[in-house]
């Protein structure tokens, strides 16, 4: 094959490149220094450099050529600079812990490490793993949700982890720990399986936050942990039977209350007690609240329709009212609506939404009660609800009897009891002076009444450095709409459903009245007493998180 054969033959695809140019096109000229390879970042031919010297290198901070600093526009910072947060020593812990979870992280001061810890830093998940533990005892008792986060954090800050979100829902609590703005967060969470009623447990752990977080007083974590579990393992101050009685007192004085005598006191008495002995059974083979609530109601209702059947002389709605008195979700009603007002409103709605199904459970219990009665022929009377008893001192010492009896279901501390006491005397005093006597109508009673049990009970609370939760809960008791509640049932059951529907507002209203009066006076105190800080410090934040839009 001759030379010229072999250059016609075409060639194979090693031998040339997609990118070779074709025959006919001018080949480019190879650059003298293969290793002078140019990107698409180099500046074009034509293109004059910057030039060298001190604006060689720029940055995304440095000032444009046309700025100046005569005419410059406002700064972010202000001239008088951001002002300091300044907490009191001497001020509750509570105050200062709620004064910081409203500030965003950024404007929170530096934290005091008030408790010593290794020199490595602290045990960052062991301090996360007690401050969830002392929110969970603090939420199942009863506690609001932001008392639970400022104890949160307030233990958090004191171990020296400053940089800490708490959450708290109605059962999940969670805290966030992020060391640096370039270390990966920390984030633990604990359920609330279990909810139970111990202001004497409230109160232990309200004292072992108030010792964490204060200068004056040492606490490793080991003593922490060994005080929790000290906490847990600690009986409570009175026994089922001691519940039992104090059910009965609370649904006799209530009885008191609303126009009852001798009879009508024991008879409320012994259908409380049996309610609540039943409400037990059912709780040991473990059915839901709801259930419990409805067999609890029906025993205070049927010996009311028995007395009535038998003609006896006495008012059958005060026994069955007393009963009532015994089980109204009072605690969860005012836990709920102050959640919402201080602006959780996910707690706050579940705690709402506890508080409908245990009441349904009420109204389920005495609707069958008073359907048996009558059918049976008993003559109940929805009219003596407008019947108003003006009995002071017997009314006076019947309300201080229920608040007593309040006070033990709430396995309060045995100190504690007399002035809660007190305060559910001065809370129906005043009712009875503006409704009674003023001629004032009830929900404006109710709520100025509850306004002077939070009051009273904000102040208590800070005497003693402890939740205003003991001094508030049972003193509220008197006030709660049992008669309302007992007469809007009664005319639904009769078939008269305007009037029980009108009564069972008026039962609502009453009910909010007190949630909402309770909060207002626990505000007012705080709105008169020194705000955390002293002059220099910031106002005190508002709970609302949004303004509106």
């Amino acid at each position: 094959m001759t030379e010229d054969a072999d250059d016609r033959k075409p060639q194979s695809d090693e031998a040339r490149s997609a990118f070779t140019p074709p025959q006919g096109v001018p080949q480019s000229q190879s650059p003298e220094n293969e290793s002078q390879i140019t990107s698409e970042f180099a500046l074009p031919e034509g293109l004059a450099a910057p030039p060298a010297g001190e604006d060689a290198e720029r940055s995304a901070f440095t000032p444009p050529a046309t700025y100046d600093a005569r005419s410059a526009p406002p700064a972010f910072t202000p001239a008088q600079g951001i002002p300091m947060v300044r907490l009191a020593k001497n001020s509750p812990w509570q105050d200062r812990m709620r004064a910081m979870i409203r500030l965003p992280v950024a404007e929170r001061p530096a934290p005091d490490l008030t408790q010593k810890t290794d020199d490595a830093g602290p045990a960052v998940p062991r301090v996360l793993d007690l401050t969830l533990r002392i929110g969970e005892l603090l939420l199942a008792g009863g506690e609001g949700a932001e008392d639970v986060e400022a104890a949160m954090f307030a233990v958090s800050r004191s171990y020296g982890l400053d940089r800490c979100e708490p959450n708290v829902t109605f059962t999940l609590l969670s805290i966030s720990y992020q060391p640096s703005l370039v270390d990966d967060p920390l984030t633990a969470s604990r359920t609330v399986r279990r909810r139970g009623t111990d202001y004497t447990r409230l109160a232990a752990v309200f004292g072992l936050v108030d010792d964490i977080s204060s200068d004056d007083t040492e606490v490793s974590l080991e003593e922490a942990y060994r005080r929790l579990a000290e906490i847990r393992r600690n009986r409570h101050p009175f026994d089922t039977w001691a519940l039992t009685l104090a059910a009965g007192l609370l649904a006799g004085g209530a009885s008191m209350l609303v126009g009852g005598g001798l009879v009508v006191f024991v008879a409320a008495a012994l259908g409380a007690i049996a309610g609540d002995r039943m409400a037990w059974i059912f709780a040991g083979r473990g059915l839901p609240e709801f259930y419990q609530f409805a067999v609890a109601a029906m025993p205070p209702a049927a010996i009311g329709i028995a007395l009535q059947l038998a003609h006896v002389e006495v008012r059958a709605s005060a026994v069955i009212t007393g009963g009532l008195f015994a089980l109204l979700p009072g605690r969860a009603l005012v836990a709920g609506v102050q959640d919402g007002l201080t602006g959780y409103y996910i707690t706050a709605a579940a705690r709402l939404l506890e508080v409908m199904y245990l009441f349904i459970g009420i109204v389920v219990g005495v609707l069958v009660m008073l359907y048996v009665g009558v059918q049976l022929g008993a003559e109940l009377q929805p009219r003596e609800a407008l019947l108003s008893v003006e009995r002071p001192p017997i009314q006076i010492i019947a309300a201080m009897a229920l608040t007593l009896a309040f006070a033990v279901l709430l396995q309060q501390e045995r100190s504690t009891v007399l002035l809660v006491t007190l305060n559910g005397g001065v809370a129906w005093s005043v009712y009875g002076a503006m409704h009674f006597a003023g001629n004032i109508s009830p929900v404006a009673s109710t709520a100025v009444a509850a306004g002077l049990v939070g009051l009273f009970g904000q102040l208590l609370s800070r005497i003693q450095f402890a939740s205003a939760l003991p001094y508030v809960t049972a003193a509220i008791g008197p006030l709660l709409p049992g008669s309302a509640t007992y007469y809007g049932l009664l005319g639904i059951v009769q078939g008269d459903v305007n009037t029980g529907l009108a009564s069972l507002s008026t039962a609502i209203a009453l009910a909010l009245a007190i949630a909402i009066g309770v909060n207002l006076g626990g505000e007012t105190a705080r709105l008169f007493l020194r705000v955390p800080g002293g002059p220099e410090a910031a106002t005190r934040r508002a709970a609302k998180r949004t303004r509106g839009f």
